[in-house]
């Protein structure tokens, strides 16, 4: 009898990522590029801020939903940065954004029902949804990262939700007005919730972010967190705000599965919210410098690459299929994750984050363009780079 889980497949980031240090433990040099995982340290003083509250007793449990001042600290930056007019009370601490998605999935999606998730996506939309008892209807975004404007021919009395990802992993396109009216005005005519994952927000280049919940904050869960903006992907920290109905329902999920996020770590993702910004900026601009020398180094071997404006992820297009190209890199000692993780339309894409330090990044498209340096596989762009 076949079980709930035999349709869900393996993380293919983590996986990759296992592989790639199993690979150097044999004593391959391998460069990984596998991970979305910001190479930074934690700022200081949100490390300070969580070892005075070990040291001080916040070791026991915490409130479920999360302490108040985090919470309330989480509705003012929602309202300053975000225009989402949402109190302490509507904000939901979770153990990471992406557990917030899956308590957003099992709250919402009963055993049938559909998701629509555009490609490509994050290889974990697919997965909550089918843990929830949902199926995945994959829409292919335009290539420029934007959204199709045949997005309600793919509605049906199935569809529950929409998931939006902007800055978007792996792409890096950033969803602009347009887009997210159009999602609005489907959800709006359909009386479908709006996932909106905006954990890139603060990773973002010439664009501007704009957030879902600003538009139609009836239909709309936020999702957020710290791991990218305050390189805190270790310390598990999350949040999300949704309609009343859904935030009680996931609420009720943590309660029964978690309990509550780590107490001292929530002290920790205070004093990010709370503290000096200045960190968030110098990432950012790190990140666009290493963004602007990958393109480059993309480009220059003949592939197709459109140019990220958020997020840390470049997304070249390659002849053929993307798991095997990624295994031809990863024998050329680079570890890439293939587009097929992605989305049943990118199996003709692979996905290269440059989360990692210059002097990688640059070794890597050395041995990536020495790969290519034949000629074989090349895609040569012709137009205006």
């Amino acid at each position: 009898m076949p079980g709930r889980l035999d349709s869900v497949e393996e993380s293919a980031t983590l996986r990759l990522a296992d592989l790639t240090g199993e690979l150097k433990k044999q004593g391959r040099d391998i460069l990984s590029f596998n991970l979305g995982e910001p190479d930074f340290s934690t700022p200081a003083n949100i490390i300070e801020a969580a070892a005075k509250a070990l040291r001080s007793g916040k070791t026991h449990y915490a409130p479920s939903a999360g302490i108040p001042e985090l919470r309330e600290a989480i509705a003012d930056k929602l309202k300053k940065e975000n225009g989402i007019d949402v109190a302490g009370n509507d904000v939901l601490v979770t153990p990471g954004a992406k557990q917030a998605i899956f308590y957003a999935c099992f709250s919402i999606l009963e055993e049938g029902d559909e998701a629509i998730v555009f490609d490509p996506g994050w290889v974990s939309y697919d997965a909550c949804i089918k843990m929830s008892g949902g199926k995945t209807v994959w829409v292919k975004s335009n290539e420029d990262g934007s959204l199709p404007a045949e997005l309600p021919e793919h509605v049906s009395n199935k569809t529950k939700l929409i998931i939006i990802n902007s800055p978007n992993n792996p792409s890096g396109a950033v969803l602009g007005i347009k887009d997210l009216r159009l999602v609005a005005d489907v959800a709006g005519d359909n009386g479908l919730y709006v996932l909106s994952d905006e954990i890139y927000e603060k990773i973002i280049y010439e664009a501007k972010h704009l957030s879902m919940g600003s538009i139609i904050p009836e239909r709309t869960i936020t999702v957020n967190g710290f791991s990218k903006a305050y390189a805190m992907a270790g310390w598990r920290i999350g949040y999300a705000t949704a309609p009343k109905p859904v935030l009680q329902n996931m609420l009720k999920v943590q309660q029964h599965t978690v309990s509550s996020p780590t107490t001292f770590v929530q002290y920790g993702a205070l004093a990010a919210l709370t503290g000096p910004q200045d960190s968030v900026e110098r990432m950012r601009l790190e990140f666009k410098q290493r963004r602007d020398v990958v393109i480059k180094g993309i480009r220059g071997m003949g592939l197709r690459c459109e140019m990220p404006q958020g997020a840390f992820y470049a997304w070249p297009k390659v002849d053929g299929k993307s798991e095997e190209w990624a295994e031809r890199f990863l024998e050329a000692g680079v570890g890439l994750t293939p587009g097929s993780a992605f989305g049943p339309h990118s199996d003709d894409h692979v996905r290269m984050s440059y989360a990692s330090s210059m002097e990688d990044i640059k070794k890597g498209l050395e041995r990536m363009a020495k790969l290519l340096g034949g000629g074989e596989g090349r895609t040569e762009d012709k137009r205006q780079r």
